[in-house]
């Protein structure tokens, strides 16, 4: 799970599979986000980040120091040119994505309904540090079949035009739907919380009262040992440890 920031934003760090595809691009398993805004700031390497969504067909240059994000709905897929592509991720809604926001742009046949999409997306292991040739397989045999029905999609919105995606769209939604409550406790949990709490800090201060300033406090995050397999790529993230912080 990645580690929850500030505002309830989840921070990862992912290395784009170098894995080729059918197309010959290297990269990750395309997918949208139902309910959440992702974003990319890239560290290393180079690439491309394609996309579908409400413009179209679009294709964005990967190198160190982009940022670029995109909203619930684009279908994204990251494509690693230089074979060390690596980015640090920014989730919204920390929590969600982790229970199932995200849909994998599978074939039709494994959109029909959960348990379908279940047996195509689940991996026995995502422990990507422990060479385990076998995890690693089920890995790329997901991102192919992902790769395989976005080339299906890509091709269908070039020819069509954006009304080329509804049906996916439509899919995507009937796949999470009964996951949606779950969700909105996490929310409840999570982004309102601390949206309430910052709203309470500016009654304080409008009122000139800093009490709750003297809760003041820091948190250092130490990456966690082992990498797993995520959509994208191999991701790594941090576990927050307030006893790591030490005085001088």
């Amino acid at each position: 799970m990645c580690t929850t920031f500030p505002g309830a934003t989840a921070v990862s760090e992912v290395s784009i599979y170098d894995w080729p595809g059918s197309d010959g691009s290297a990269g990750g398993s395309p997918h949208l986000h139902t309910a959440s805004t992702e974003a990319y700031v890239v560290q290393q390497g180079s690439g491309r980040l394609e996309t579908l969504d409400s413009r179209g067909f679009t294709s964005t240059p990967l190198v160190p120091g982009t940022v670029v994000w995109f909203t619930p709905g684009t279908i994204h897929r990251a494509i690693n040119d230089s074979g060390d592509l690596r980015v640090l991720v920014i989730m919204q809604n920390a929590g969600l994505p982790e229970n199932g926001d995200a849909v994998l742009t599978f074939p039709a046949q494994h959109l029909v309904d959960a348990e379908a999409y279940s047996r195509a997306a689940s991996l026995n292991s995502k422990d990507a540090d422990a060479g385990d040739a076998a995890a690693e397989a089920a890995a790329r045999r997901r991102r192919d079949l992902a790769l395989e029905g976005y080339l299906e999609l890509k091709a269908a919105v070039l020819e069509s035009g954006v009304p080329a995606l509804a049906d996916f769209h439509a899919a995507a939604a009937r796949l999470v739907k009964a996951k949606t409550e779950n969700w909105r406790d996490l929310l409840n949990g999570g982004a309102e919380r601390q949206a309430a709490v910052t709203g309470l800090q500016l009654d304080s201060l409008g009122s000139s009262e800093s009490f709750y300033l003297q809760e003041a406090r820091t948190t250092m995050g130490e990456r966690k040992t082992r990498r797993i397999y995520g959509m994208c790529g191999r991701i790594q993230a941090w576990e927050l440890s307030e006893t790591a912080i030490v005085g001088t």
